[in-house]
Parts: C-alpha cells; structure tokens; sequence
C-alpha cells in the first residue's frame, strides 16, 4: 500500500469516527425531545422541535437516528367525538329514512367527519360520498373540526359534479353540519336538508 493511499484511508477513519461522535450527540439530543414530548412526535415535528431549538440537522438524518434508536411516536389512547350536537341548531325532516342506496349519482350524497392519527398529531378528515357509486367526491383535512372543515368538504363537491336540484344530502347531526355556514354552502334553495339522532341531510 503506497504512502498516499495509507493517508487517504487514516483520513476517512477520522472522519468516519466524528460523524459517529456527531451523530451519537445529535441522537441523544433526538431522545431528549422525543420524550418530553411525551413520546408521541414523528420525525417530522421532532426534526421542528430541534430546528427551534437551534439544532441543525436534515429531516432524513433525524429519522434515520430515530429508527436506530427505536424511536417511533405512540399513538395515544384518544376517544374522538366528532358528533356535538347544538340543541338550538335547526333540526331538518328525515327525509332518506335510512335508504341509503341512489338509482343516479348525485341523487343522494352522504357527509361525516373522522379522526385520523398521523405522525403530526391527531387530524380531523371530513368526507362526502356520493350513494350512487359510492365514491369520495369531496374531503377536506384539518387539525380541528368546525364549520370550515365542512364546508371545504361540501364546495369541492358541489364544484365537482354541479349536481341538479333535488340533491339530498347526508351527515350525522354534528353542529358542525347544523350550522348556518354550511347550510348556505350547500344551496338551500336547491338541495334538501335532513337530520336524524345520528344522521343528518342538509339543503
């Protein structure tokens, strides 16, 4: 082995054994914030955290020591009621009378509202579902659930298919759905609004 070739490979050996030093600092610090957080931040908001914190690093470097130390966010035990009803909202007739299947589309749209777990934290997802082929033809994602998580849902439907007067469509009897801002969203003068103890039309 030549003179030069021995140098080169000391040199490597060096620099392989700061990156490990940096990477061991840089990991103990990753473990630090993980369990202050109480164990349930990802990558992603663990990356931010230390990014606030002056810390520099990239995201793919911090997941990769996140996965060596067996770091993965837990997924906390979280009852999600996403149906709040408001006593003094407008209650609708029942007009679907639990028939939920649709001879067309855009005869009977179908709305409701989940909590989906993610590695940001708890996320409320509120789809519309068209009864006739059973497709997702609006949604929107948001990290609460309010009035402008339905109505994000219902205008990328409407603005979707454009459907003829007569539409019925609907949801749980949620405040959310009840409310006036969604009510006008979805064309009172055009479409019919229902709710039942667990479901609910709007116009």
């Amino acid at each position: 082995m030549s003179r030069l070739s021995w140098v080169l490979r000391l040199e490597e050996a060096a620099v392989s054994r700061e990156h490990c030093q940096a990477d061991g600092v840089l990991a103990d610090q990753i473990q630090e914030v993980f369990l202050s957080c109480r164990q349930v931040y990802g990558s992603p908001r663990i990356h931010a955290e230390l990014q606030a914190r002056g810390i520099t690093s990239s995201r793919k470097r911090v997941a990769r020591l996140m996965r060596e130390r067996g770091l993965s966010a837990r997924r906390p035990r979280h009852r999600t009621i996403t149906t709040k009803s408001d006593p003094g909202a407008r209650v609708a007739p029942n007009l679907l009378d639990q028939d939920f299947t649709a001879s067309r589309p855009d005869e009977k749209w179908t709305g409701d509202i989940t909590a989906v777990w993610t590695y940001e934290g708890w996320l409320y997802l509120a789809v519309v579902l068209d009864l006739f082929s059973r497709r997702v033809i609006g949604w929107a994602m948001a990290a609460t659930q309010d009035e402008t998580l339905i109505e994000t849902a219902l205008r990328m439907a409407l603005l979707g298919r454009h459907p003829a007067a007569g539409l019925l469509f609907h949801s749980d009897r949620g405040s959310q759905y009840t409310s006036d801002a969604s009510a006008s969203c979805s064309c009172p003068s055009r479409h019919h609004r229902e709710h039942e103890p667990h479901r609910q039309l709007l116009r």
